[in-house]
């Protein structure tokens, strides 16, 4: 575990990667992010501030306090910014009506900001904000949305979260490292109320 006075004792951030769980155990005896965590990890019961799905990769938090948890992960509270690559060609019209929100049995799903960063082939990047995170949210916000070309359903084929509040993700992936003093500080202190 981490001693070093100038990091927190708090949070550590992993990167995770595709093909882990968010969860402590799981019945089907798939891989969790436990398994790439040193085993402090699981016995000291940090616990991770959020979810990734199975298929998404990136930042992910962890700590062993409820307070801190329930801050980050409370509607509203902090910007999270993910990278997504979309198989289909992306609109202005997707851009605005992903900015306006579409109904689901989730409730409203939108983004915060929207921004075309890249194409290849048939393949859309975008980098997405939000400020909540209902389950699978830009999955099915994007999902909902139609490829003007072809007709078909705009798909997330890759997502990862580079960013939590002020916190940027900067380690490899399935590295982790505890945050600084610092960087908990500032995330801290600029979480909306």
């Amino acid at each position: 575990m981490n001693n070093t006075s100038n990091y927190s004792a708090k949070l550590f951030m992993l990167n995770k990667p595709k093909g882990y769980l968010v969860t402590r155990s799981d019945d089907l005896k798939r891989k969790t992010v436990y398994d790439i965590l040193p085993s402090w990890a699981y016995d000291n019961q940090w616990m991770p501030i959020g979810r990734l799905d199975l298929e998404s990769k990136g930042l992910l938090l962890f700590s062993q306090d409820g307070q801190i948890n329930n801050a980050l992960t409370k509607p509203g509270s902090c910007v999270k910014i993910y990278e997504i690559w979309l198989r289909g060609h992306v609109t202005e019209d997707h851009i605005s009506q992903a900015l306006k929100g579409v109904e689901s049995k989730y409730g409203l799903l939108k983004a915060l900001k929207v921004e075309k960063i890249g194409m290849g082939g048939a393949k859309t990047k975008l980098r997405v904000q939000i400020d909540e995170g209902k389950n699978r949210h830009i999955r099915r916000l994007f999902g909902s949305l139609k490829d003007p070309k072809f007709g078909t359903p705009l798909k997330v084929v890759t997502l990862t979260r580079v960013s939590i509040g002020s916190l940027k993700l900067d380690i490899k992936s399935g590295e982790h490292r505890f945050l600084s003093l610092e960087e908990e500080k500032l995330l801290l202190k600029n979480l909306k109320n």
